[in-house]
């Protein structure tokens, strides 16, 4: 199979955290070099909406996003390795990526702003409509956090959440959310391939 992303992505990293953990880099070549914005990239000609990460399969069908790659990942481990089986935990597990997924999309989007826009054009209220995305996101998570020894789609999202914001500094959760700092302390210790997949860059 190939996985096409970058390191860098939080998406991308959800898809290689869960690979690594899951015993299956052996038979996954990584693609680094995808590049959203380039428009002769094979990224746009794999995924149409141009976006990371796209997973190739060895009949050459082409999946994606990342939601669909972990269940893809699950299903090869026969299931339950990434998704409960139990339907109120899975339907727990499934609405805990989604929150933190859209805590991703924020904080790409205001990186984007900076990165594309000029100084002098950059939108206000546009970033503080992203912000407070990411504000109530990890207010809520906060509010009710997981199980941060538990390892599924939910914890895999939101701990890539955490270190998005972590590096980024869209906003300081550290310092308004203390109680984070321990949770993604504990998921670190159990999942080690966490640090393993991250990359300043």
């Amino acid at each position: 199979m190939l996985l096409r992303t970058t390191l860098t992505s939080p998406f991308g990293r959800k898809a290689r955290l869960a690979a690594l953990r899951l015993g299956l880099m052996d038979s996954i070549k990584i693609d680094t070099a995808a590049d959203p914005l380039d428009p002769a990239s094979a990224l746009r000609q794999e995924n149409p909406l141009g976006k990371i990460p796209v997973l190739t399969l060895d009949d050459g069908r082409k999946i994606f996003d990342s939601r669909v790659i972990l269940e893809y990942f699950d299903h090869l481990k026969g299931g339950g390795a990434l998704l409960p089986k139990e339907w109120n935990a899975r339907l727990d597990a499934l609405t805990l990526q989604a929150l933190g997924d859209g805590i991703m999309d924020a904080a790409i989007l205001v990186v984007y702003e900076g990165r594309h826009r000029p100084k002098e054009i950059h939108h206000e209220p546009w970033l503080a409509y992203q912000r407070g995305k990411i504000e109530r996101g990890v207010a809520a998570l906060a509010k009710s956090p997981p199980d941060a020894k538990s390892f599924n789609v939910g914890t895999i999202a939101v701990a890539c959440a955490l270190g998005y914001i972590d590096w980024r500094k869209q906003i300081d959760w550290r310092a308004s959310h203390p109680s984070l700092i321990t949770w993604l302390d504990v998921f670190r210790a159990n999942v080690p391939e966490f640090d393993a997949t991250h990359v300043e860059a």
